[in-house]
């Protein structure tokens, strides 16, 4: 099993284009993860920043990429003080896959909150969640990333959905690196779609999804709510909040997409 950095890394070709080897390891059937895609565009943006670490990301998937050899550009729009931005591509077969505009900043690692909203409620204790784990043999997203589940959030596994847009979970990455800010944007899309809790079945394309990173994270288990607000004539939103060990929002995530068909 591939770990992570290795899975997300990119090499440098010239200024302003990488290039990297998809890891088939983090895809769903044969879709890779969006959020595993997001990191790899984030190694890219902040190899070309004076910034550490990528504070807000807006990416529009266009297709669906694959395991295998990609491309990534890196076109700077603006580098100031404390922050530099810029639209980064991935590209597999000649064909643009992902577009995202990242803004990379330095984030203080010591820095208390100014104010800090109340973590959401319902995400049971770890030993009292449900681990998921992939058949004997296979190889896969599941393979990847250890996640212990809210019981009453997957009714939709055993054809009784909540009837509530909601999933919660524990997280972590199975090879034991620990949380950063790629791994980051791996979680803000690692939660089962929140529309098969309202009876929806079948894999659910992101449209667009843009997620901040507020803080960095401790090491240790990360905690994910996901939410939705709206279903509606082939379209849900899911929004997903991200906490660490140390009790502190580290990433905030809300994405478009489409109703899961079976």
């Amino acid at each position: 099993m591939t770990g992570f950095g290795d899975a997300t890394a990119v090499e440098r070709v010239e200024d302003g284009r990488y290039k990297a080897d998809l890891d088939g390891g983090f895809a769903i059937g044969e879709a890779l993860n969006g959020g595993y895609l997001m990191a790899v565009l984030a190694r890219a943006a902040m190899d070309a920043s004076p910034h550490a670490h990528p504070v807000s990301t807006a990416a529009n998937f266009h297709r669906v990429a694959k395991a295998g050899p990609a491309q990534v550009f890196v076109e700077p729009r603006k580098e100031g003080r404390t922050a530099a931005s810029a639209l980064v591509t991935l590209v597999q077969d000649d064909r643009p896959t992902v577009d995202a505009l990242i803004v990379t900043g330095t984030l203080d690692s010591a820095a208390e909150p100014g104010y800090a909203g109340d973590r959401p409620t319902g995400l049971p204790p770890l030993d009292d969640c449900t681990e998921f784990l992939p058949p004997s043999g296979s190889r896969g997203f599941a393979d990847q990333v250890d996640m212990r589940f809210d019981r009453t959030t997957m009714g939709w596994l055993d054809g009784r959905p909540s009837g509530r847009p909601e999933v919660r979970a524990w997280f972590r990455l199975r090879d034991g690196h620990e949380p950063d800010a790629c791994s980051l944007a791996l979680a803000v899309d690692a939660l089962p779609p929140v529309a098969l809790n309202l009876g929806a079945q079948g894999w659910a394309p992101t449209v667009e999804l843009t997620w901040h990173m507020r803080a960095v994270p401790a090491p240790g288990w990360l905690a994910l709510h996901g939410t939705g607000r709206l279903l509606a004539d082939g379209w849900f939103d899911e929004e997903v909040e991200v906490w660490d060990s140390a009790g502190r929002l580290v990433a905030q995530s809300r994405q478009l997409a489409r109703v899961p068909r079976a």
